[in-house]
């Protein structure tokens, strides 16, 4: 049982601020192989097939190379229909040593979901406020 004045449940000092839809979130695309991991990129809003082509122009390559794998690097991604737009195909054909197949909706043959999920782990130890705070939290880890 609350005990309180009359009409003043609402006043400010009384109030407990709280969260009802879990906070905000953030699009990252990364990429990962035995050694280590490639750049880490923040998408802001809806990611479509040309924004995916231009992220694999400005850093797979780059990618690659940070992780010392450039001549040999193979493009593995899952079925996400912008991955398979004609486009983007097309890029990986005429850029990418080699593009791995992979069976829709096979949480097997998906292995970065594992950083993903440890990375997510990692960062909820954090009282993180901003959308800049996640993205220099997630930077450091």
């Amino acid at each position: 049982m609350v005990r309180r004045k009359p009409n003043s449940e609402l006043e400010m000092k009384i109030l407990t601020p709280s969260v009802k839809h879990g906070g905000g979130s953030q699009m990252v695309l990364g990429c990962m192989n035995a050694v280590g991991v490639g750049n880490l990129l923040f998408i802001d809003g809806m990611m479509y097939k040309y924004m995916y082509l231009d992220i694999l122009k400005q850093n797979l390559k780059q990618s690659a190379e940070k992780m010392g794998i450039l001549p040999h690097y193979k493009l593995y991604h899952d079925n996400d229909p912008k991955h398979n737009a004609h486009i983007c195909r097309l890029w990986a054909l005429y850029h990418c040593p080699q593009v791995i197949k992979t069976a829709a909706q096979s949480p097997d043959l998906n292995p970065i979901e594992n950083i993903w999920d440890h990375l997510n782990n990692r960062i909820r130890k954090f009282k993180i406020y901003s959308k800049n705070e996640l993205r220099e939290k997630l930077m450091s880890e």
